[in-house]
């Protein structure tokens, strides 16, 4: 059983509820399935946000440390790497939030559902992304994202 399916309806209420709002990204680390390494694949400093609205949108941009304006196509390209970016429509399923993807920094991720674990306490949210293939980083490598965020509003 999945641990989506084990929160009471009234849990999911109250998700759905505290995560509307305004988040600012406090840090970004990557998990390596292969070999459980941790790596801050965003650097040391990233910056983002992620916003919720009543009405069900999510925007999210998130992006790595030390980026600099880009000069060359070679930079441009490792912009693309330190960025995740993408707008959808987003639904609450137990401890979860499902974002229908429409537009996204990766064009693999359009018209995709992105499944995010999600615990609040107070002002923090921790998140937790399935096992996956991401396009930025960890080529070819299992791999998932554990994320914190501040309350910004």
């Amino acid at each position: 059983m999945s641990a989506s399916l084990q929160v009471r309806p009234e849990q999911e209420k109250a998700l759905a509820q505290e995560i509307v709002g305004t988040w600012t990204l406090v840090s970004y680390q990557v998990e390596l399935q292969a070999t459980g390494e941790f790596i801050d694949a965003m650097g040391d400093h990233p910056r983002g946000r992620v916003i919720f609205t009543k009405d069900g949108w999510v925007a999210f941009n998130l992006e790595g440390t030390g980026r600099e304006p880009a000069t060359t196509d070679e930079e441009r390209a490792h912009l693309m790497s330190t960025l995740v970016a993408y707008i959808g429509r987003y639904r609450i399923e137990g401890n979860q939030w499902v974002t229908s993807v429409q537009t996204a920094w990766a064009p693999e991720w359009v018209g995709t559902e992105q499944r995010r674990t999600v615990t609040i306490a107070g002002n923090t949210a921790h998140v937790v992304t399935p096992w996956r293939t991401m396009p930025n980083w960890a080529k070819d490598q299992m791999s998932r994202s554990i994320i914190r965020f501040a309350r910004t509003q």
